[in-house]
Protein backbone atom coordinates (compact mmCIF):
# COMPACT_ATOMS: atom_id res chain seq x y z
CA UNK A 1 0.00 0.00 0.00
CA UNK A 2 1.24 3.37 -0.74
CA UNK A 3 2.00 6.04 1.56
CA UNK A 4 0.41 9.01 0.91
CA UNK A 5 0.99 11.17 4.17
CA UNK A 6 4.22 11.17 6.47
CA UNK A 7 3.84 13.36 9.50
CA UNK A 8 6.85 15.66 10.22
CA UNK A 9 8.11 13.72 13.41
CA UNK A 10 8.06 10.77 10.90
CA UNK A 11 11.12 12.29 8.72
CA UNK A 12 14.44 11.58 10.77
CA UNK A 13 17.17 14.62 10.76
CA UNK A 14 19.20 14.66 6.88
CA UNK A 15 16.77 11.34 6.11
CA UNK A 16 15.89 13.35 2.65
CA UNK A 17 18.86 13.25 -0.29
CA UNK A 18 19.04 14.53 -3.48
CA UNK A 19 17.90 11.78 -4.90
CA UNK A 20 14.19 12.01 -4.08
CA UNK A 21 13.71 15.64 -4.92
CA UNK A 22 11.80 16.12 -7.77
CA UNK A 23 14.21 16.95 -10.48
CA UNK A 24 14.25 20.62 -11.49
CA UNK A 25 15.66 22.97 -13.98
CA UNK A 26 19.57 23.18 -14.51
CA UNK A 27 20.49 26.61 -12.79
CA UNK A 28 17.53 27.46 -10.82
CA UNK A 29 17.61 27.88 -7.12
CA UNK A 30 15.09 27.01 -4.39
CA UNK A 31 13.74 30.31 -2.34
CA UNK A 32 10.49 30.83 -0.84
CA UNK A 33 7.21 33.54 -1.98
CA UNK A 34 5.32 36.17 -0.16
CA UNK A 35 3.06 33.43 1.46
CA UNK A 36 6.18 30.99 2.81
CA UNK A 37 5.65 28.31 -0.16
CA UNK A 38 9.00 26.78 -2.11
CA UNK A 39 9.57 28.42 -5.14
CA UNK A 40 12.35 28.03 -7.71
CA UNK A 41 14.20 31.11 -8.83
CA UNK A 42 14.80 30.76 -12.58
CA UNK A 43 18.04 30.63 -13.99
CA UNK A 44 19.89 33.72 -14.43
CA UNK A 45 22.43 34.34 -18.02
CA UNK A 46 25.91 33.75 -17.50
CA UNK A 47 27.66 36.79 -15.62
CA UNK A 48 25.15 37.60 -13.75
CA UNK A 49 24.19 37.59 -10.00
CA UNK A 50 21.38 36.72 -7.52
CA UNK A 51 20.04 39.89 -5.96
CA UNK A 52 17.90 40.51 -3.68
CA UNK A 53 14.41 41.54 -4.28
CA UNK A 54 13.50 42.37 -0.79
CA UNK A 55 10.98 41.12 2.20
CA UNK A 56 7.73 39.02 0.56
CA UNK A 57 9.62 38.06 -2.53
CA UNK A 58 11.96 35.85 -4.03
CA UNK A 59 15.41 37.22 -5.31
CA UNK A 60 16.42 37.27 -9.37
CA UNK A 61 19.45 37.24 -11.15
CA UNK A 62 20.27 40.26 -12.36
CA UNK A 63 23.61 42.09 -13.75
CA UNK A 64 26.34 42.85 -11.89
CA UNK A 65 26.84 46.30 -10.25
CA UNK A 66 29.95 48.14 -11.04
CA UNK A 67 31.76 49.59 -13.99
CA UNK A 68 31.41 46.84 -16.61
CA UNK A 69 32.97 48.69 -19.20
CA UNK A 70 36.13 50.72 -19.99
CA UNK A 71 37.64 51.96 -23.45
CA UNK A 72 41.13 53.91 -24.18
CA UNK A 73 41.65 55.49 -27.17
CA UNK A 74 43.89 57.61 -28.35
CA UNK A 75 45.19 60.02 -31.63
CA UNK A 76 48.02 58.53 -33.27
CA UNK A 77 49.81 61.09 -35.11
CA UNK A 78 49.61 64.99 -34.97
CA UNK A 79 48.18 67.18 -37.37
CA UNK A 80 47.49 70.70 -38.27
CA UNK A 81 43.89 72.93 -38.59
CA UNK A 82 41.75 75.50 -37.34
CA UNK A 83 38.53 73.12 -36.89
CA UNK A 84 38.62 69.10 -36.96
CA UNK A 85 34.90 68.44 -37.08
CA UNK A 86 34.88 65.46 -36.17
CA UNK A 87 38.07 64.04 -35.16
CA UNK A 88 37.81 61.48 -37.75
CA UNK A 89 41.50 59.26 -38.56
CA UNK A 90 44.74 58.10 -37.17
CA UNK A 91 42.58 56.60 -34.14
CA UNK A 92 43.55 53.95 -32.25
CA UNK A 93 43.06 51.66 -28.40
CA UNK A 94 45.55 51.83 -26.28
CA UNK A 95 47.39 48.96 -27.25
CA UNK A 96 50.52 48.98 -25.08
CA UNK A 97 52.02 46.13 -23.01
CA UNK A 98 51.11 45.96 -19.11
CA UNK A 99 50.91 47.12 -17.16
CA UNK A 100 48.95 49.88 -19.54
CA UNK A 101 45.16 49.35 -19.62
CA UNK A 102 43.42 49.60 -23.23
CA UNK A 103 39.87 48.07 -21.94
CA UNK A 104 37.77 46.03 -20.38
CA UNK A 105 34.02 44.30 -21.41
CA UNK A 106 32.58 45.59 -24.69
CA UNK A 107 34.36 48.01 -26.70
CA UNK A 108 33.42 51.29 -28.62
CA UNK A 109 33.84 51.33 -32.70
CA UNK A 110 34.24 54.31 -34.35
CA UNK A 111 33.54 54.90 -38.16
CA UNK A 112 34.64 58.33 -40.02
CA UNK A 113 34.92 59.86 -36.43
CA UNK A 114 31.42 58.46 -35.29
CA UNK A 115 31.17 56.82 -32.34
CA UNK A 116 28.34 53.68 -31.65
CA UNK A 117 28.21 52.57 -28.39
CA UNK A 118 28.25 48.42 -27.49
CA UNK A 119 25.39 48.82 -25.18
CA UNK A 120 23.00 50.62 -23.50
CA UNK A 121 23.57 52.23 -20.17
CA UNK A 122 24.85 55.06 -18.29
CA UNK A 123 28.11 56.04 -19.85
CA UNK A 124 31.09 59.20 -18.84
CA UNK A 125 32.71 59.99 -21.59
CA UNK A 126 35.86 62.05 -21.00
CA UNK A 127 38.19 64.03 -24.33
CA UNK A 128 41.50 64.99 -23.55
CA UNK A 129 43.37 66.96 -26.07
CA UNK A 130 46.71 68.48 -26.13
CA UNK A 131 47.79 71.81 -28.85
CA UNK A 132 51.21 72.70 -29.38
CA UNK A 133 51.62 76.46 -30.30
CA UNK A 134 54.33 77.65 -32.61
CA UNK A 135 53.97 81.77 -31.80
CA UNK A 136 51.50 84.31 -30.71
CA UNK A 137 47.99 84.68 -28.55
CA UNK A 138 45.07 82.19 -29.50
CA UNK A 139 42.80 80.05 -28.18
CA UNK A 140 41.67 76.06 -28.60
CA UNK A 141 38.59 74.26 -27.64
CA UNK A 142 37.66 70.25 -27.31
CA UNK A 143 33.77 69.30 -27.70
CA UNK A 144 31.81 66.46 -27.59
CA UNK A 145 28.62 66.57 -30.00
CA UNK A 146 25.54 64.11 -29.66
CA UNK A 147 22.78 62.89 -32.17
CA UNK A 148 19.43 61.15 -31.25
CA UNK A 149 18.54 60.43 -34.58
CA UNK A 150 21.97 59.31 -36.47
CA UNK A 151 21.88 62.20 -37.76
CA UNK A 152 21.97 65.87 -36.80
CA UNK A 153 24.08 67.01 -33.97
CA UNK A 154 24.11 68.88 -30.93
CA UNK A 155 26.70 70.34 -28.69
CA UNK A 156 26.59 68.35 -25.60
CA UNK A 157 29.96 69.03 -23.95
CA UNK A 158 32.64 72.27 -24.51
CA UNK A 159 35.77 73.78 -23.11
CA UNK A 160 38.17 76.47 -24.69
CA UNK A 161 41.29 77.57 -23.37
CA UNK A 162 43.38 80.57 -23.94
CA UNK A 163 46.97 80.09 -25.32
CA UNK A 164 49.67 83.28 -24.38
CA UNK A 165 52.83 82.29 -25.91
CA UNK A 166 55.63 82.84 -23.42
CA UNK A 167 58.25 80.50 -25.29
CA UNK A 168 58.94 79.00 -28.79
CA UNK A 169 56.59 76.94 -28.58
CA UNK A 170 54.19 76.93 -26.13
CA UNK A 171 51.84 73.81 -25.06
CA UNK A 172 48.18 73.37 -23.55
CA UNK A 173 46.31 70.87 -22.88
CA UNK A 174 42.40 70.95 -23.20
CA UNK A 175 39.96 68.58 -21.49
CA UNK A 176 35.90 68.26 -21.35
CA UNK A 177 33.53 65.34 -20.32
CA UNK A 178 29.98 64.58 -20.21
CA UNK A 179 27.37 62.11 -18.34
CA UNK A 180 25.17 59.99 -20.95
CA UNK A 181 22.40 57.89 -20.62
CA UNK A 182 22.24 55.42 -23.72
CA UNK A 183 18.99 54.15 -24.47
CA UNK A 184 19.57 53.27 -28.52
CA UNK A 185 22.79 52.48 -29.39
CA UNK A 186 21.18 52.32 -33.54
CA UNK A 187 20.68 56.32 -33.51
CA UNK A 188 22.31 57.85 -30.39
CA UNK A 189 26.02 58.49 -31.13
CA UNK A 190 28.80 60.84 -30.53
CA UNK A 191 31.61 62.62 -32.27
CA UNK A 192 34.67 65.19 -30.96
CA UNK A 193 35.60 68.23 -32.34
CA UNK A 194 38.34 70.39 -31.84
CA UNK A 195 38.89 73.79 -32.58
CA UNK A 196 41.99 76.21 -33.11
CA UNK A 197 42.06 79.92 -33.67
CA UNK A 198 45.15 79.44 -35.93
CA UNK A 199 45.44 76.43 -38.32
CA UNK A 200 48.82 76.14 -37.92
CA UNK A 201 48.50 75.13 -34.25
CA UNK A 202 49.03 71.19 -33.69
CA UNK A 203 46.69 68.86 -32.46
CA UNK A 204 49.21 66.24 -30.67
CA UNK A 205 49.17 62.67 -31.14
CA UNK A 206 51.70 59.47 -30.42
CA UNK A 207 50.74 55.98 -31.01
CA UNK A 208 53.37 54.74 -28.31
CA UNK A 209 51.48 57.14 -25.44
CA UNK A 210 49.02 59.25 -24.92
CA UNK A 211 48.83 63.60 -25.76
CA UNK A 212 45.02 63.61 -27.30
CA UNK A 213 43.02 61.03 -25.91
CA UNK A 214 39.57 59.47 -25.54
CA UNK A 215 38.09 57.70 -22.08
CA UNK A 216 34.60 55.59 -22.18
CA UNK A 217 33.19 54.25 -18.91
CA UNK A 218 29.71 52.03 -18.78
CA UNK A 219 28.77 52.69 -14.78
CA UNK A 220 25.80 50.95 -15.15
CA UNK A 221 22.26 49.77 -16.35
CA UNK A 222 19.95 52.85 -18.03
Amino acid sequence: MAIDKITTPAVTDDAVTLAKMAPGTDGNIISYDASGNPVAVATGSAGQVLTSAGAGAPPTFAAAGGITMVDNWRLTTSFQTGDANPISSNLERNDNSAPAFGYYGSQMSVSSGIWTFPSTGIYRVDATAQFYLPGGNQYNGIAIYITGNNSSYTTLSTNNNHIKNVSDPTYSQTVTSCMLDITDTTNQKIKFRVTNQNSSTTVLGNTDYDETFFRFTRLGDT
